[in-house]
């Protein structure tokens, strides 16, 4: 079927040269984007993704109790410095 399409001039770069690339006629590849854009990959035939995870552990002196004091007095020192090179 015979159509009139107007594309992007990036769009258009990119198509041309994947049809050089694959040595096919530019039809090919439009063709073969559109379906891919139809019938978009991971539609539930790939299992989903797992992110594995391990334990970090703690590091010794940290006490994670006090990790709320912690990050309030290295916000105060940031601030107290940010102040001192206004000065």
């Amino acid at each position: 079927m015979r159509t009139t399409l107007d594309l992007d001039p990036d769009v258009d770069a990119r198509l041309r040269a994947l049809a050089r690339e694959r040595r096919v006629p530019l039809r090919v590849v439009i063709n073969d984007a559109l379906r891919a854009g139809l019938h978009p990959a991971g539609t539930g035939d790939a299992p989903p993704y797992v992110l594995p995870s391990r334990r970090l552990g703690l590091r010794p002196g940290v006490a994670v109790d006090k990790a709320l004091a912690l990050a309030s007095e290295l916000e105060d020192e940031e601030i107290l410095r940010k102040l001192e090179l206004r000065k």
